[in-house]
């Protein structure tokens, strides 16, 4: 790599190669002057691609600027016609959604509205275990048994040909939204929505489920004014207060914060702060956040507990949570979800610490993919396993549940890739070889069912795929947008910086270096975190936290610092208000000697 380290960094105690972010200084100047900003939030801005003609969409990103007519999409009309047309005519209707957050956000956010234009909508949600991803035969005839007319999926579908094609020869009215990568192939349905079909030129194939679901929901309600159905008796409802789970789901399902998601969760963020979807404000009550809740609650903190159910407990709860109309009884629901996910952070820490053992014991092959798996592992947790691993050695990774030690063992696997390595074709090229049961998803993140006597074949097979789609080395990076020391990491300076969040996937929360600073203090706190105090050669002092540390390099050089040692810090700075004081803190992502 050519690239000059950052502050010399070649190797950090994270095992990464800083770098600076790299940015046209001359736009980064013009924009600052343009639109009277600070310099550091026009570097910021400039290293992110934020032209001068896209800068005040970005500054202030609105759906009436970024939304797209939901008819771009194919079949999109068609579906929304036959769903305006069952509720005009009383027939219930089922949503039959994923378990992860996008699915439950999609499933919730699709059943309130109808649910507000007076139909009755039905939500099933499949358990992981018994279930497994995506629709299956038998639950999509309950739903019909249960009087359903038309049953819509939301966040699979695609390729279940199986159980679609069978629900609609069976006289189900199937209408499947997706955004998962498809095949040429399409299931039987009356519509098959989704920005990523082979045959579409739709350019907002970034979209997570409940972006398209969305779309849906105004088509629905166009489809629905247009044949007369509001009145003064029936009042057109607001989509737009549905947009508070709508972000939710986007920051959760990790799509790029980008053109249209960008405004769905900057607009969403807006609405999140009204409370007026009861499930969420007894999330956030049960979740203790008493500060103004913004992209990083919703996916590390209201979105992990959303999740809990559909990994370790009950599949349902998340979408009966964000459905709720009452708040007392979300607030149950919301304390059982708290639990589940208390329960999930035990199973998660002895897997985690298994799965690393595999991963530092296996030979070096040269090839990009880390693959790890155990007989005793809950197949609900193995999707943040992989990202756990991916994460920690910068290579894709997945991690597999196996429910047995036999060959005919059924394995149920999840992987996480990075930048430039398409994860989720490599997964259907697999499953189209007969190398798998079943197996999807996109190229960041796929899921997949594997017999064990199948295993290694996978196994190679995926690795030479991934190994052929690239195009350099895997050097664990971290990219970081300047240096600050602590006397610079003011509470003004995060601010200022805030005006350019919704921050996340494809908009990256700016990362800096904090130089030559000691640690003054350090302890653990909570699950396996370390807090610490760092001071700047001028005394400043900053708070700071490295979030489950304890157990890796940083933690313990934390933890372990002499007196006097002076490290470069890196991460990102965040506004830490406890008992009225406001401060900034640096959550730490890596450091380094100086």
């Amino acid at each position: 790599m050519s690239t000059k380290a950052f502050l010399g960094v070649e190797t950090s105690f994270g095992n990464r190669r800083w770098i600076e972010r790299p940015g046209d200084p001359r736009l980064a100047l013009a924009l600052s002057q343009r639109y009277a900003l600070p310099e550091i939030v026009g570097r910021v801005m400039a290293s992110r691609g934020v032209t001068l003609d896209a800068a005040e969409s970005y500054l202030s990103p609105t759906l009436r600027d970024l939304m797209p007519d939901p008819s771009h999409l194919l079949d999109m009309d068609r579906g929304a016609g036959r769903i305006a047309q069952s509720v005009i005519a009383g027939q219930t209707i089922g949503v039959f959604g994923d378990y992860d957050v996008d699915g439950a956000t999609s499933s919730a956010l699709l059943a309130n509205y109808l649910r507000s234009v007076g139909a009755t909508a039905l939500i099933h949600i499949p358990d992981r275990v018994r279930d497994g991803y995506g629709p299956n035969l038998p639950a999509l005839l309950a739903l019909q048994a249960k009087g359903c007319a038309v049953v819509i999926t939301v966040d699979c579908g695609i390729t279940a040909f199986q159980a679609v094609d069978g629900a609609t020869e069976a006289g189900l009215d199937m209408i499947v939204v997706d955004h998962h990568a498809a095949e040429p192939r399409l299931p039987k349905a009356v519509a098959v929505i989704n920005p990523n079909r082979v045959d579409e030129t739709s350019p907002h194939g970034h979209l997570a489920a409940v972006g398209v679901t969305f779309l849906l929901v105004v088509a629905i309600n166009r489809a629905l004014k247009q044949a007369g159905w509001f009145g003064p008796n029936r009042p057109e409802p607001d989509v737009r207060r549905h947009l508070d789970i709508v972000a939710l789901g986007t920051v959760c399902d990790v799509v790029p914060l980008l053109g249209v998601n960008r405004a769905l969760v900057a607009q969403g963020l807006k609405v999140l702060a009204g409370r007026s979807n009861p499930g969420l404000a007894a999330l956030a009550d049960v979740a203790k956040v008493s500060e103004s809740l913004d992209a990083y609650h919703l996916g590390y903190v209201l979105g992990p507990r959303v999740n809990a159910g559909g990994r370790v407990g009950e599949a349902p709860l998340g979408a009966d949570l964000l459905s709720s109309q009452d708040y007392e009884q979300a607030l149950v629901l919301a304390q059982r979800l708290d639990g589940y996910n208390q329960d999930r952070q035990q199973i998660e820490a002895a897997m985690l610490l298994a799965s690393m053992e595999q991963a530092e014991g296996r030979p070096d092959d040269g090839l990009p993919l880390l693959m790890v798996d155990g007989v005793d592992w809950h197949p609900g947790i193995v999707g943040l396993i992989a990202s756990r691993l991916k994460e920690r050695y910068g290579r894709p990774a997945c991690a597999v549940a196996f429910d047995g030690p036999s060959s005919e063992a059924l394995g149920k696997g999840s992987g996480r890739s990075v930048a430039g390595l398409d994860l989720g074709a490599a997964i259907i090229a697999a499953r189209q070889e007969g190398l798998l049961i079943a197996g999807g998803g996109h190229a960041m993140a796929a899921g997949f069912t594997v017999t064990r006597c199948k295993y290694d074949a996978f196994k190679h097979f995926l690795a030479q795929r991934l190994h052929e789609q690239m195009t350099g080395d895997l050097t664990p990076i971290l990219e970081l947008d300047g240096a600050l020391d602590c006397a610079g990491a003011t509470v003004e300076t995060v601010e200022t910086l805030k005006k350019l969040g919704p921050f996340g996937s494809g908009n990256a929360e700016p990362k800096f270096a904090i130089i030559a600073a000691r640690v003054v203090k350090a302890d653990v706190v909570g699950q396996g975190h370390v807090r610490c105090i760092l001071t700047g050669t001028g005394g400043q002092r900053l708070k700071a936290i490295a979030f489950r540390a304890v157990d890796n390099e940083i933690g313990q050089a934390l933890l372990t610092a002499t007196p006097g040692a002076t490290f470069h810090f890196a991460g990102s700075l965040r506004i830490d208000s406890w008992q009225g004081n406001t401060q900034t803190q640096l959550i730490i992502d890596d450091m380094a000697s100086v």
